[in-house]
């Protein structure tokens, strides 16, 4: 008789997670590397971020445990009482440490058909039930949020703009859904794409924040301020919020080399402006090229886009992005997301563009 092994056995809603998976780092045959599958930034980071990354030579003390200088610098740059900034490692671990703090077992929590996928990690980790709202024409539909809200809902994750639509809502229809939330209820504003969106009906959250004790604000240095190899993230919430995350938060959960190269990119607004600048200039680029080939492409406001392919043989999704990892060009597959015959494109550099487009172009013929 075989005998039974015992071991440990994690939560059930541990063994539900899906193991996330990161876009592709490497392509195939002898072509330039062209790595756009992680929305991060063509410009690279900010010069005076790089010398304050550099400059730290005593690598044999622990951190600012409070991460004071890169939360200084935040409030200084977006007018935010540095008290209430938390900093993590990327806006991930800030995520995370909500749904642990908030959400246990029997609680549920919301977001949208494309979400986020760490916002189901999160929620699934913490012991509670993820509940998914859908969509409506690929953006966040905040009656079908509200629809879904019961008494077991203790949060609401909202990525806006959205990862890896593009979509966003304006700033009255988030108002409208947090009027819509118990107070009991934190509503997330996940702004990781806010600095590429130039839309006069947007607001990253600030304001909703400051003004009710329910909302917290997340954001990330990974996308416009091209640092997403330090991951950092950081949240503006109410006092109490951010004091229940500092309280199960780990005590040197940031390295002395975020904290410096953090605090001097996000004081060098100039560099930002000319990376939101490129974006400005090649994502409407990218996008005429690509209908005038015949793709569908969801509109976006952030620094990438989905492009949807035909229902053909040959010409779907799949075959398209082992044809341009042939040729250099990595892309994201996003059947993870739902999306089973459609690619996300982040916006590189101008030869990275023109490669892209020069490729589907012959893919497509």
């Amino acid at each position: 008789m075989e005998e039974q092994v015992v071991r440990p056995v994690p939560r059930a809603g541990v063994l539900a997670i899906d193991p996330y998976v990161p876009g592709k780092t490497k392509a195939n045959g002898g072509h330039k590397l062209h790595k756009l599958s992680s929305n991060e930034s063509p410009m690279g980071a900010s010069p005076k971020a790089l010398d304050a990354y550099r400059s730290l030579t005593e690598l044999q003390f622990y951190p600012d445990g409070s991460a004071y200088e890169l939360r200084e610098a935040i409030g200084e740059v977006y007018g935010l009482n540095p008290e209430r900034v938390l900093c993590g490692c990327g806006s991930d671990e800030v995520l995370s440490l909500l749904a642990y703090a908030y959400l246990s077992e029997g609680d549920e929590a919301i977001y949208t058909t494309h979400g986020f996928l760490v916002y189901k990690i999160a929620i699934l980790a913490a012991g509670a039930k993820p509940v998914i709202a859908p969509e409506k024409d690929l953006t966040t539909d905040v009656d079908a949020i509200l629809e879904r809200v019961t008494e077991k809902t203790k949060m609401v994750f909202i990525a806006n703009p959205n990862n890896p639509t593009g979509t966003y809502i304006p700033f009255d229809e988030v108002k409208r859904l947090h009027a819509g939330l118990p107070k009991s209820c934190i509503l997330v504003l996940d702004a990781a794409y806010a600095e590429y969106v130039r839309r006069t009906d947007y607001q990253a959250g600030i304001e909703q924040v400051n003004d009710f004790e329910n909302v917290v604000m997340t954001r990330t240095f990974s996308k416009a301020y091209g640092l997403p190899a330090l991951r950092l993230g950081w949240a503006y919430g109410p006092e109490h919020i951010i004091d229940a995350l500092n309280r199960i938060r780990g005590p040197f959960n940031m390295n002395s080399a975020a904290i410096a190269a953090g605090a001097a990119a996000v004081r060098d607004q100039a560099f930002i402006e000319q990376a939101i600048s490129h974006n400005d200039k090649w994502l409407p680029w990218v996008v005429g090229e690509l209908v005038k080939l015949g793709l569908d492409v969801t509109p976006s406001v952030g620094n990438f886009i989905l492009i949807h392919f035909p229902e053909e043989q040959g010409k779907r999704a799949a075959d398209a992005d082992a044809y341009l990892l042939e040729r250099g060009c990595v892309l994201r597959q996003v059947k993870a997301y739902g999306f089973d015959n459609a690619l996300r494109m982040s916006i590189g550099s101008e030869e990275a563009n023109k490669d892209v487009v020069a490729a589907l172009t012959e893919f497509l013929k």
